[in-house]
């Protein structure tokens, strides 16, 4: 092991999943870096026996809405924002995700007013926590740019050129579009808020009154604004092969969420990568009626999965895609660690390979249920 250089951890009899085949082996870290990879064991008195677990690259989550789950845990009750923070990036971490992107809404079409105020205390934050070293994670901006709501372009604009803004989505959540193409679906959220049939008939007027102004100019100027910037765009529940094609002649490389599988093999025949959500596939289905996901994967129709509203379906995405043989593990779990990290130019992280960046999950099979055991972010053990 001497061709380890002295390594600050060494990780060994350990399952290591990587980037196209699984070996028992040994892992060494130094600093923030993965500096060796052995097939074999280690007899080193400061090895740590991994008694058989699995260790997969840390998780790249590009789209979490984990965070408004915190700072409004329930309907009424709004907790502290920094503390809010703090916990979504520690169950992140619990589920084997270090490298986050948040994913904070900017506009708003009239229901979800509080999270314009997610979206400005999320930016203050991570500002003010992220050079503190207490975040377990790595934390990068996922902005979500709500494009028919009239208040989207001003926010964007004071924040496009942040450090930590590595994604852009543009969506569209008006009544009778995209994942509420269906009306009693949506009549029917939109009832069980509170509202009722004259509120909701109103407000669906309004807003669809609304879109028709203003979503291409603010379409074409929000996409003025984020093309001369180093940034990926993705479109947002696309729904049919038109919304693609528009995307694609726009240059947008990404389809995040769609709709139907017909978008999704659109978006792969225009040559963008598609995301889908982990929770549709570990659920077995959609919670809103749309494509499930494993018809996605059964077409070879998406190329990552996201964890939108659940951190630790990633991990259990990517071992229940194996374990149903729907794809070799290392293929299975690079859907949510090498993909998603070279779909944002984050290409020294999501591999367990010599000089990649040390995140590191060690995972304990429960019958067929992963279990994150502990987790190194950085070649720093946080969990």
């Amino acid at each position: 092991m001497t061709a380890f250089m002295d390594p600050d951890t060494i990780l060994t009899n350990a399952v290591l999943v990587l980037p196209d085949e699984v070996v028992t082996g040994t892992i060494a870290m130094k600093g923030a870096t993965i500096v060796g990879l052995d097939t074999g064991n280690t007899s080193l008195p400061r090895a740590i026996d991994m008694h058989g677990d699995y260790l997969i690259p840390g998780i790249v989550d590009l789209h979490t809405d984990n965070l408004e789950r915190q700072v409004q845990p329930r309907t009424l009750s709004r907790w502290p924002s920094r503390s809010a923070m703090i916990a979504h990036d520690a169950q992140c971490a619990a589920a084997g995700v270090t490298t986050i992107f948040n994913a904070l809404c900017l506009g708003d079409l009239g229901f979800d007013k509080d999270r314009a105020r997610t979206f400005h205390d999320g930016m203050k934050d991570l500002d003010a926590l992220a050079p503190t070293g207490l975040l377990k994670a790595e934390h990068f901006l996922h902005l979500r740019c709500e494009v028919p709501a009239p208040d989207m372009l001003g926010m964007v604009e004071p924040v496009i050129g942040h450090r930590l803004v590595r994604l852009v989505s543009l969506m569209d959540h008006s009544p009778g579009v995209g994942q509420y193409a269906n009306m009693d679906f949506y009549r029917k959220l939109r009832k069980s808020g509170g509202l009722d049939d004259e509120t909701v008939d109103r407000r669906i007027k309004e807003l669809q009154d609304q879109r028709a102004r203003l979503r291409d100019p603010n379409r074409r100027a929000l996409l003025d604004m984020v093309r001369p910037r180093d940034v990926p765009i993705a479109s947002h529940d696309d729904r049919t092969e038109a919304e693609v094609a528009e995307n694609a002649a726009d240059g947008i490389t990404i389809s995040e969420f769609p709709v139907t599988l017909t978008a999704a093999k659109a978006a792969k025949v225009a040559g963008m990568q598609v995301i889908a959500g982990a929770p549709n596939i570990v659920r077995g289905g959609s919670h809103s009626g749309n494509v499930s996901v494993s018809e996605l994967v059964n077409a070879h129709a998406v190329d990552a999965f996201a964890s939108d509203y659940v951190p630790p379906s990633l991990v259990e995405a990517a071992f229940l895609c194996a374990r149903e043989e729907r794809m070799s593990l290392p293929a299975a779990v690079r859907m949510v660690t090498d993909t998603p990290a070279r779909m944002v130019g984050l290409q020294e992280r999501g591999r367990l390979a010599l000089w990649c960046r040390a995140d590191v999950v060690r995972v304990r099979m429960h019958e067929t249920l992963p279990v994150v055991r502990q987790v190194w972010c950085g070649g720093v053990r946080v969990i």
